[in-house]
């Protein structure tokens, strides 16, 4: 796989009624979204599946609408992940697969986020992560809010059984950049105001520097723009994707 396929940036979601007239032209209707953005994107996180799930039917449908090429990641489901706090993973993973494990080749890492309250306890993960080796062929992102998720001890056991550990870029959330798995997950939220504010050009090129070496060391890398106010999303993964482009073929010295 060539390096500038291994990188994979989008937005967290197509749906967004207020990119109306920003992104979305005033003929454009809602069902149509996602058509137009596949034209722009070739990667989305599907952030409707944590509120609710989809059906099988319409998950299939937006496989339909968008090019062969084009990747989803779907969020898990908060009653896993805020509810239940990753206790008692089987039903609630076999519900989730149930509607998207027939798309798995249509699928990049699955996300999971936690809530800023969920401290790490090693046995809880381990069996989370036990349970997910069920689901051959599928990868897992881990958001985390809370900073002891980041111990030595849970770093290794990310790696033990291949989790990916999400990098959230956001002032108000811990951050720690280690990498644990072959995929590479970054969010990217909003560097001041949450979800409605938009990165510096210096920012963006150092990540793209980052993304390319990264790929180049056989990692695959997703990344998705969270911040959808204003449009700030779009705009700063365009940027990114220009800056990756460019720094993927810069001449070599």
């Amino acid at each position: 796989m060539k390096v500038e396929r291994k990188i994979h940036i989008g937005t967290s979601g197509w749906s967004y009624k207020h990119w109306k007239g920003i992104f979305y032209p005033e003929t454009v209707k809602p069902a149509d979204y996602l058509t137009f953005y596949a034209r722009h994107f070739a990667v989305s996180e599907i952030n409707n599946s944590f509120y609710k799930m989809p059906t099988l039917e319409i998950v299939a449908k937006w496989i339909d609408t968008v090019p062969e090429d084009f990747r989803f990641c779907p969020k898990m489901s908060r009653y896993l992940s805020h509810l239940k706090k990753l206790h008692d993973p089987k039903e609630p993973l076999e519900r989730f697969f149930s509607v998207f494990g027939p798309f798995k080749k249509r699928l990049g890492p699955v996300l999971v986020q936690l809530p800023a309250n969920s401290r790490y306890h090693a046995d809880t993960a381990e069996a989370f992560y036990e349970e997910t080796i069920q689901y051959k062929g599928f990868r897992f992102a881990l958001e985390v809010r809370h900073p002891s998720w980041f111990s030595e001890e849970s770093i290794r056991l990310m790696k033990k059984y291949r989790i990916t550990l999400v990098f959230s870029q956001a002032d108000r959330f811990p951050y720690h950049e280690e990498i644990t798995a072959k995929d590479v997950y970054l969010r990217f939220h909003g560097p001041t105001s949450l979800y409605s504010s938009s990165y510096s050009d210096d920012i963006l090129e150092d990540y793209a520097e980052k993304f390319a070496t990264w790929a180049e060391d056989g990692h695959e890398v997703w990344a998705f723009f969270n911040n959808d106010v204003g449009g700030y999303a779009l705009h700063n993964a365009k940027k990114l994707q220009g800056f990756v482009d460019a720094k993927i073929h810069e001449p070599a010295r």
